[in-house]
């Protein structure tokens, strides 16, 4: 394997990249990724012992254990967003911290058990949600406070695409490193 930069360690897949006119089938292969994340988590970290899962990604970063609760976190709040955009016009979405919700008991030393189970159940309701939402409601939105940015929701589910893929290029990389597949 390649000597990795910093840069491949903390963007396997690169950095998030939308195309500009986004089509239903860029939707729908989204959502697709969407709904096969847990399961290809849940997959991919089968095999794996506690000290494993505690285990960092790279230097400085979460432990496995971390990046599958955080994706419980990050997505629940997504989820919760796209509830807010479809129900109130443009509203402030909030921010939170999640490099501090990473260090929180549940997050830090959790069973990974439960942040799986809570990503298939989430995801099963978040995408079966998305599939229902016409053209109108897809180009509702949201603003985010730090850039004070508007996000489409059909922009936010490319994202989401993305993030699922990038936590789960984490695990994949760190575990094909310590000769764990």
């Amino acid at each position: 394997m390649k000597d990795l930069t910093a840069e491949d360690l903390r963007y396997p897949i690169g950095k998030v990249k939308l195309p500009n006119v986004i089509k239903s089938q860029d939707i729908k292969a989204w959502i697709s990724v969407l709904e096969e994340t847990p399961n290809k988590l849940k997959q991919l970290v089968r095999n794996l012992n506690e000290k494993q899962l505690d285990t960092p990604y790279r230097e400085g970063g979460w432990t496995i254990r971390q990046v599958l609760h955080h994706l419980v976190d990050s997505h629940m709040n997504s989820y919760i967003r796209f509830k807010w955009a479809l129900t109130e016009d443009e509203p402030v979405i909030k921010a939170y911290f999640e490099e501090r919700w990473a260090q929180l008991p549940d997050t830090a030393g959790g069973p990974a058990k439960l942040a799986l189970q809570a990503l298939e159940a989430l995801h099963v309701k978040w995408t079966y949600l998305l599939r229902s939402l016409d053209e109108d409601q897809l180009q509702r939105c949201f603003i985010h406070p730090e850039s004070n940015s508007k996000v489409s929701l059909e922009q936010n589910i490319g994202i989401y695409a993305w993030h699922s893929q990038h936590h789960m290029a984490h695990i994949e990389n760190l575990m094909k490193r310590r000769g764990w597949t």
